[in-house]
């Protein structure tokens, strides 16, 4: 079964057993008397992939796993809703193996790293928990694309850089969160909408039609 349709089944199955929760509840917690902004500051794993059109999905095999850190507020509109901006450092991308007469076998994986800018609507289901869904828009930082041998050897693939790619991605993100005091624990899935290479150079050519796609787990600390 696919990584993301394991994940859509976690989060149908958590909404489904908290719908009844939604009224009533409150955004603070427990040891707080009134609603107040927090800011704070996250970070957790990626488990990203490059989706084409004509693989939906992507491939569980290409999946590479990273990081991401950075900062979050979350400011109350009312109980049980409130808007969560985030600034991160997210590094994306994925892995493809090759097996040919000329390389032998090994994988070339496409680190892409951005700063990215989340805006969320949070919605509690219940005192600790709560769904999350809204767009980002993201900044292209830097390129790192390496060929790893089957000796163990890694290189820089130089023909690739920053200027073969698209610097800005945007897309859409959901998932959900638990509260526990001032911690947060966290899964998300982010869809990117934007191709990331360049349609008039070898990182548009290469990879045709080819978007972000992160699944992300995290724990954060608000103040």
């Amino acid at each position: 079964m696919k990584m993301k349709s394991i994940v859509c089944a976690a989060l149908l199955i958590a909404g489904t057993l908290t719908s009844r929760q939604v009224v009533a509840q409150e955004q603070q917690t427990p040891s707080e008397n009134s609603l107040s902004p927090k800011f704070g500051i996250k970070g957790g794993l990626n488990f990203t992939n490059l989706r084409v059109d004509n693989d939906d999905e992507g491939n569980d095999e290409n999946m590479k796993t990273s990081f991401h850190a950075g900062f979050f507020a979350k400011l109350p509109v009312t109980r049980g809703f409130s808007i969560q901006p985030e600034l991160l450092y997210s590094s994306k991308g994925s892995k493809l193996a090759y097996d040919n007469i000329i390389q032998g076998e090994g994988e070339y994986r496409f680190n892409l790293n951005y700063i990215e800018l989340p805006v969320l609507a949070v919605v509690n289901l219940g005192k600790n928990f709560n769904i999350h869904a809204g767009p980002y828009v993201s900044y292209l930082a830097n390129v790192n694309i390496k060929n790893l041998d089957d000796d163990g050897n890694m290189e820089d693939i130089a023909d690739l850089d920053e200027d073969d790619f698209n610097r800005f991605d945007y897309g859409v993100a959901g998932g959900v969160g638990f509260d526990i005091s001032n911690f947060t624990l966290g899964a998300r899935y982010s869809y990117g909408l934007k191709d990331i290479g360049k349609d008039d150079n070898i990182a548009g050519q290469f990879l045709t039609n080819s978007r972000n796609t992160a699944i992300q787990v995290y724990i954060g600390l608000g103040f």
